[in-house]
């Protein structure tokens, strides 16, 4: 399975389109948001997305009762400050990545096939003993410059960044 990542879109719509349009011309099946939505109304912008969306809260995500709403009202799926996906056989963790001694624990754990954060706007993939760690980079590209996505291939976990 072809899975979407995806972090930090901090309300910048026109790059949640060019997101959501490289997502659907990639054929993923399965989205994983990495937290910092920001507002409520940034929801509506993922409505085109032909794939299922589960994502959890970053820091800057405020209202988030109300970002839960706009996101059930679309088929998406936001949980709190974590989620375990298990798709494939391939046992993932989500979670948005600012509290770091947490996220380290988690890479320390081993107990995850791939780990994927957000927060730091930075785009990484490293392999952490036998846990592939990935951040996706930011979609906003506010404060690296470059907005990414990341695309994960469950069968392989190669995984590719993509410059949108």
């Amino acid at each position: 399975m072809k899975i979407g990542l995806v972090s930090d879109t901090h309300d910048r719509l026109p790059f949640i389109d060019r997101a959501v349009n490289k997502l659907n011309e990639e054929n993923v099946e399965l989205v994983l948001h990495a937290g910092d939505y920001s507002a409520p109304f940034a929801a509506y912008r993922f409505k085109p997305l032909r794939a299922k969306m589960i994502g959890v809260f970053g820091n800057n995500d405020a209202e988030r009762s109300m970002l839960q709403k706009n996101f059930k009202a679309i088929g998406a799926d936001v949980h709190g400050k974590f989620a375990e996906i298990d798709v494939d056989e391939v046992k993932i963790a989500l979670l948005h990545g600012d509290e770091t001694s947490l996220l380290n624990s988690l890479i320390n754990t081993n107990a995850f096939d791939v780990i994927v954060f957000g927060h730091t706007h930075q785009a990484e993939i490293r392999k952490e003993k036998e846990t592939l760690v990935v951040n996706p980079g930011e979609v906003c590209g506010y404060l690296s410059g470059k907005a990414t996505i990341a695309l994960l291939d469950t069968q392989t976990l190669e995984v590719k960044l993509h410059e949108i």
